[in-house]
């Protein structure tokens, strides 16, 4: 019985001991098949997931993004017209491939820009790229220049275009972080995101073709091409396939007042599961399940005791952030003021205060850091009024007006002078008053000659 005891007590001691050497809580971590993939909350381009983000990649029609930003670039600055008619030329088609994407588009048909942007984006046809690029410039040659002047504006330094559709070539390449850029750009435009949201939409007839009815590529809007992948909060951008580049897709999710952007390249296609429509929901479930915005710092805590100098009132003023401070962080991470997962590192503006100091005066700036990611940079403001003392002002003002350079080279300049005068009083003056005098005694009791 006592051995029972014994025994029992021993193993309650171990699960207890092996419940508290276990997190409450660990961040689970999430796996994909794309080659590159890339997920980020753009509340403050806080990255949640990164697999290869930076590795060059052929991104197929994501491409078609940038191709419709350059071209309403030129709406915007009254180049082209939305309702302005565009007519496709011959030359417009010398790159297409024959299995490529298409809207049926032929020589010499006419569209408006508008009708042009709609079937590039939902259908992503290849040849209203090149139609659009020639109403842009006259040839598609310099509006490449226009793709790539445009790519390095955005900061998408590992991206590079060879042409307006994405067909792939060796030279045209990019990464995942570089779409996220180019997402962001995209985000930005309201016309281009009416498009990119769009599910149907039909172009209205033409010289050489009835109307044509459009469906979106993007399975997470839209269940009229496959089943089984709508994603609640979805929202465009743009599907690309290509055998060398594979499936790839870039998306926005938003959800709880949250938007992630997501980029996945190199997913594979074939058998019953899509990979990148699975991969893109996997990776928005982890982020909005995983991640929230949390407060890591509030406007009433105090956070340090700074010195201060020419008071007698005290010898330090306290100072506390000048607002609230919000970061996109796992949930599970201890966001308190003694929490280990977060650093803290505040920064004075000098190490000690000098009277008088204001309330709301800033002393420095504290940075919130959760591993690398910068959470926070916050201005430190003083608590409270601090008075100076006249006579310890006036005396630091002495001891530095007389710390100068200029004033201690002043200072002694005119010491060497008063030396070097205290040398000639001293020395020189006196030897030539004495030689004068020597002289003249001598001239006096000098020979005369015989007085007869």
């Amino acid at each position: 019985m006592k051995i029972r005891r014994i025994l029992s007590v021993f193993l309650l001691s171990v699960l207890l001991c092996s419940l508290f050497l276990t997190p409450a809580s660990a961040l689970e971590s999430v796996e994909v098949n794309a080659k590159a993939a890339l997920l980020v909350d753009t509340a403050g381009d806080v990255v949640l997931y990164d697999k290869n983000a930076h590795k060059t990649m052929y991104p197929a029609s994501i491409t078609k993004v940038m191709t419709a930003l350059v071209v309403l670039d030129a709406v915007e600055s009254g180049k082209l017209r939305m309702d302005q008619m565009i007519t496709a030329s011959e030359g417009a088609f010398f790159d297409m491939e024959p299995d490529g994407s298409t809207a049926g588009i032929k020589p010499g048909e006419t569209m408006s820009v508008k009708d042009l942007i709609y079937c590039m984006m939902l259908v992503s046809a290849n040849e209203a790229c090149n139609i659009l690029a020639e109403a842009v410039c006259g040839n598609v040659k310099d509006f490449m220049v226009l793709m790539n002047q445009k790519a390095e504006q955005l900061g998408m330094k590992d991206t590079h275009y060879v042409n307006t559709s994405g067909l792939h070539n060796p030279n045209h390449y990019t990464t995942a972080w570089d779409i996220y850029l180019l997402a962001k750009e995209a985000l930005k435009n309201e016309t281009l995101m009416t498009v990119c949201n769009t599910l149907a939409y039909e172009v209205p007839p033409t010289n050489m073709a009835e109307s044509r009815e459009l469906h979106t590529t993007n399975s997470l809007i839209s269940n009229w091409r496959i089943l089984g992948y709508l994603y609640d909060g979805a929202e465009g951008i743009k599907t690309g396939t290509t055998e060398e580049a594979g499936n790839c897709l870039l998306s926005s999710a938003v959800r709880g007042g949250r938007r992630l952007v997501c980029v996945v390249l190199g997913c594979d296609g074939q058998g019953d599961v899509i990979e990148s429509y699975s991969d893109s929901a996997r990776l928005y479930d982890y982020g909005f399940d995983h991640f929230s915005m949390r407060t890591v710092l509030t406007e009433d805590e105090m956070i340090k005791e700074v010195p201060v100098a020419l008071s007698k009132e005290t010898n330090y003023v306290v100072v506390h952030p000048a607002h609230d401070a919000e970061a996109i962080l796992p949930n599970d991470i201890d966001v308190s003021a003694t929490s280990t997962d977060l650093t803290r590192t505040v920064t004075l503006t000098a190490e000690t205060a000098h009277a008088p100091i204001a309330t709301g005066d800033v002393l420095g700036e504290i940075t919130i850091t959760y591993g690398d990611q910068v959470c926070a940079k916050v201005p430190l403001l003083a608590q409270y009024d601090v008075s100076a003392s006249k006579f310890l002002t006036v005396k630091y003002q002495i001891i530095q007006f007389l710390s100068m350079r200029i004033v201690q080279a002043a200072i002694g300049l005119l010491a060497v002078l008063v030396l070097l005068f205290w040398i000639w009083w001293k020395f020189l003056r006196r030897k030539r008053r004495y030689g004068k005098s020597a002289g003249r005694r001598h001239r006096g009791r000098g020979y005369r000659g015989r007085h007869r």
